[in-house]
């Protein structure tokens, strides 16, 4: 077990020393991310603005809570596009092309060097910024934060970017299936434009089903936000907790019988 752990640490180092060996030769390719994802970001931060001007509470969600869900939503997506979004991403590709045959020949988890493969350093600036926005969002609410409750969010928001990563990996493990994903990517897109808008708490009926159990963008950033604050029960734990473990044996089987099912573009 502990040779293993040290051979995987060995890989992620060596795979990011070869990724920041290419940013010094292609510059563009470090603060490309960071001007993609940062417009995205202040584009958030204005529709936030253009919906608060029109309603005072969300859900019951004050403007303290929605700059701390905000925040912590930016966050999330802000740590998936600095460490795994631009692998996982490419998955469709490798396998149309047939690249999916260079990972399966070498002794370590093809899974795990897609993953770490392409690590985006130009995103970090986005990570501090969402830092920046959760601080003023625990400012605007005049909260005292123990050490406690700063653990135990960032347990959360650990937990919800497990299961961000899950989310991206089952939808391209479809890749493995099938021959388009365009269908899929626009379907992803929606509902992180959706749920980076509005918090899991303002959904009800089947709108509550499909965005906390089917497609669960709905509790990334709501369950860390609801820790901070005080909302999160015993029961809302156990539901996030559990929920990740489901995706994390559906992500699972689905990438190892994709594997199975998958035919070199070169056979």
């Amino acid at each position: 077990m502990r040779n293993n752990v040290q051979k995987y640490m060995h890989v992620i180092r060596e795979l990011f020393y070869l990724r920041f060996h290419g940013f010094t030769v292609f510059r563009l390719d470090f603060f490309a991310p960071f001007l993609v994802d940062g417009s995205l970001f202040f584009i958030q931060l204005l529709a936030f603005g253009a919906v608060y001007s029109h309603t005072d509470t969300i859900g019951g969600w004050g403007k303290g809570e929605m700059i701390l869900y905000i925040g912590t939503f930016s966050l999330l997506n802000a740590v998936n596009m600095t460490i795994y979004f631009f692998g996982v991403n490419s998955i469709p590709y490798k396998v149309r092309s047939g690249q999916m045959d260079i990972y399966l020949s070498k002794p370590v988890s093809p899974l795990f060097r897609l993953t770490f493969e392409n690590i985006s350093p130009g995103s970090i600036p986005l990570i501090i910024m969402s830092l920046c926005i959760i601080c003023y969002g625990i400012h605007m609410l005049g909260m005292a934060l123990t050490l406690r409750a700063v653990i135990a969010y960032g347990f959360w928001v650990l937990v919800m970017t497990v299961l961000y990563y899950e989310m991206e990996v089952i939808l391209r493990s479809a890749s493995l299936y099938v021959d388009s994903m365009a269908r899929l990517e626009q379907l992803e897109d929606s509902c992180i434009e959706l749920c980076m808008k509005l918090p899991g708490i303002a959904f009800y009926g089947g709108y509550k089903v499909i965005f906390y159990l089917i497609l669960p963008y709905g509790i990334m950033a709501t369950l860390p936000v609801q820790r901070l604050v005080g909302d999160m029960n015993l029961r809302t734990a156990v539901y996030g907790i559990g929920v990740v473990g489901v995706f994390t044996a559906i992500t699972a089987v689905l990438w190892k019988q994709g594997l199975k099912h998958y035919n070199s573009a070169s056979s």
